[in-house]
């Protein structure tokens, strides 16, 4: 059982795919990691022997932040721009989109999916009130 960066990788899992469990790490990220590694990516991470898995483990702690350290930089980023008080962080307090979205008919999860709309919510016809 592969165990890397405090996440245990799905045993019949194809190792390419298997990567992708730890967040900070997606398909590119994991294709990159394999070929510096020189590990092909389809053989499954049951059928890894523990050197090649200690390969992989010192390849992401050098190159990549992941796992903890990569939500806590997010986390501090997000602090970051409340505190200067800019528009970005004002819609992160708020809890809305801050990239320009449009928030009148879309965005229904981050506003909570509440139907506030007369039309939003409304019965079928045939359907009795």
């Amino acid at each position: 059982m592969a165990r890397i960066a405090g996440i245990t990788l799905p045993a019949n899992k194809r190792l390419e795919i298997g990567l992708t469990y730890i967040y900070g790490i997606g398909l590119k990220t994991s294709h990159d990691i394999l070929k510096q590694a020189g590990i092909d990516g389809n053989i499954r991470v049951k059928d890894l022997p523990e050197q090649q898995v200690n390969i992989i483990r010192e390849i992401i702690e050098k190159s990549f932040k992941v796992e903890g350290e990569l939500k806590r930089d997010k986390l501090m980023n997000i602090k970051r721009l409340k505190e200067i008080g800019s528009f970005r962080g004002s819609r992160h307090q708020k809890g809305l989109p801050a990239r320009g979205q449009r928030t009148k008919t879309n965005c229904r999860t981050v506003r909570g999916n509440t139907r506030k709309t007369m039309g939003s919510g409304r019965k079928l016809a045939n359907q009795k009130t």
